[in-house]
Parts: C-alpha cells; sequence; structure tokens
C-alpha cells in the first residue's frame, strides 16, 4: 500500500491537522457546554450513540464487505472535522457550538473510536480480536489525537499573537493533508477503485445524508434553536476522515488501505452533501421567517 515514506508520515500529517484545532481552543471552549446544554448533550448523544448504529444498519443493508463495513463504522466512530466550523459559518450555524463540540468530541474519540473500532472488527472479520486497536494501540491513537491538541492550546494560552499567525497556514496545511491523504488513498487502490466506489459509494452517500439529517433534525425535534441544531448537523456530518484513513493505514494500526477506501470516499462526498444540505436548511429557515412577518 503506497510507499512506507507514505505510511510512516501519516500520524505527523494527521497531527498537524490536530495541531491546528488545538490552536483555535481555549478551556473556555470546553467550559462553554454549560452555555449550550440541550444542544450539547443531544448533539454528542448523536455522534456517540446514534451514529454508529445507523451506520452499522447502513452496512448491513448495503450488504458491504467486511473490511468496508469496519471502515464505514470507523467513519462513523471520528470526531467532528475541522471543516465542520467553516460550513457552519458560511450557513449560519452557532459556530462557538461547533467549536466546542468539535473539542469535546476529539478528546471521547479516544474512547469512542477503540470500542467502536473493536466490536466492528470483531462482527465482520474472521481475524478481528488480533486486527482491533488493544491497549498499546489506544496509546498511539491518544498521542496522535490529543498530544497535538493540547500543544496548540498551550501555545494559544502563552503565546497568542503566534497561534494567532500559525492559525491561518496551519488550517490551509490541514486542507492539503487531507486532500494528500485521500489522494494517497485512492491512487494506491486505483485497479480496484471502480469496484469500491461501487461497493461503497452508495452507503458512503446514504449514511452521509442521514447524518447530516439527524444532527439536524434531532436538536431540533429535542427544542433546540435553529442556530445550534444547524451547527449540529455540521459537526455530526462532516468527520474528520483524515484520522479515519490514517488509523485505517497506519502499519502500527489497523494497516488496512480497504478499510481505508470508505473513508477517502467519505472524505469526497461529504462536501458536496454539506454545501447542498446547508443550502436547504438556509433557505428553508428563510421562508420560515417570511411566513411568520408576512401580515396576511
Amino acid at each position: 500500500m503506497g510507499s512506507a515514506l507514505i505510511l510512516a508520515s501519516l500520524p505527523f500529517a494527521i497531527g498537524i491537522v490536530m495541531l491546528g484545532l488545538g490552536l483555535s481552543l481555549t478551556l473556555d471552549d470546553f467550559r462553554r457546554v454549560g452555555q449550550y446544554p440541550k444542544a450539547a448533550v443531544v448533539a454528542l448523544l448523536c455522534q456517540i450513540v446514534l451514529l454508529p448504529a445507523i451506520c452499522f444498519g447502513v452496512v448491513l443493508v448495503f450488504r458491504l464487505p467486511p473490511e468496508l463495513a469496519v471502515g464505514l463504522l470507523l467513519v462513523a466512530a471520528s470526531p467532528g472535522g475541522p471543516a465542520a466550523n467553516l460550513f457552519s459559518h458560511l450557513f449560519g450555524g452557532n459556530v462557538a457550538l461547533n467549536v466546542t463540540l468539535t473539542a469535546i468530541n476529539s478528546v471521547l474519540a479516544v474512547v469512542v473510536l477503540p470500542v467502536v473500532v473493536n466490536l466492528s472488527a470483531g462482527y465482520f472479520l474472521p481475524d478481528g480480536a488480533a486486527l482491533g486497536l488493544q491497549f498499546d494501540k489506544i496509546l498511539q491513537v491518544f498521542v496522535m489525537v490529543l498530544v497535538p491538541v493540547a500543544i496548540g492550546m498551550l501555545v494559544r494560552a502563552w503565546a497568542s499573537e503566534a497561534a494567532r499567525r500559525l492559525n491561518l497556514p496551519v488550517r490551509a496545511l490541514s486542507v492539503v493533508v487531507l486532500v494528500g491523504v485521500i489522494y494517497a488513498v485512492l491512487y494506491a487502490e486505483r485497479e480496484n477503485l471502480v469496484g469500491y466506489f461501487v461497493s461503497v459509494g452508495l452507503a458512503a452517500l446514504a449514511f452521509n445524508v442521514v447524518s447530516l439529517l439527524i444532527g439536524y433534525g434531532v436538536p431540533r425535534l429535542a427544542g433546540v434553536d435553529h442556530r445550534a441544531a444547524t451547527a449540529a448537523g455540521f459537526e455530526i456530518g462532516i468527520h474528520n476522515t483524515g484520522l479515519a484513513i490514517t488509523i485505517a493505514l497506519s502499519p502500527t494500526l489497523l494497516n488496512s488501505a480497504e478499510i481505508a477506501i470508505p473513508g477517502a470516499v467519505y472524505g469526497i462526498v461529504m462536501f458536496f452533501t454539506a454545501t447542498g444540505f446547508g443550502w436547504l436548511i438556509r433557505s428553508r429557515a428563510r421562508s420560515s421567517l417570511t411566513a411568520s412577518t408576512d401580515p396576511t
């Protein structure tokens, strides 16, 4: 699967993404959950409990091959991606809530990811017990996810001007990293791409659309306001697929190109569906506002 250099560099690449997240965070972002208790709790329950369950149903309905099923569930267990904040900003979501949810989800992912991966590998793969994330691998995920975030937060706390200057370049580099990781997966598996897209493309699309709708619809049903529900929708529908791909490909973690494929496909699909979703809910919000203010 690709060159040894690319594989060896993947944890460092995702570390850059998580460093960029840390540069945008403060401790107040974690404390802010108290300002939006209902929205935060509902969104986190959707992300941690409801989403993996829905994804399990999707992989069964589409009858995905075992490795692709585990790969899509790995995406489901991954935290929201930094791009969720951007989409929330563009389409009128509560960006502060997005930042809070991303921060908390990134911490919880250290627990959620191993649980979902181990359960799905044990269910779908004959050698699932050997492939799953044992304690030493969980430590690697911890170092890869939380240590760069902590470093970024420390830089922001102790050298705010340096953090401000680094923020945009690191965010831009994060996008390059995500594109590069997806390209590496697709290029290495180019001979099998058609078959993979046929197998997992519709499942990834269906799961992505359902994730966006669940992320927005469940909070609204719980009485959460439109802006907060919009933030939750993007947070739950846009995943850190770079992290999922890195865990799948890294030789010291899952070491599987096939498990990485759903992350690559989802990483492409989610930007198109998120844009359409954003236009849809913004149009509906404007229509509702117009109707409520119409004197006739």
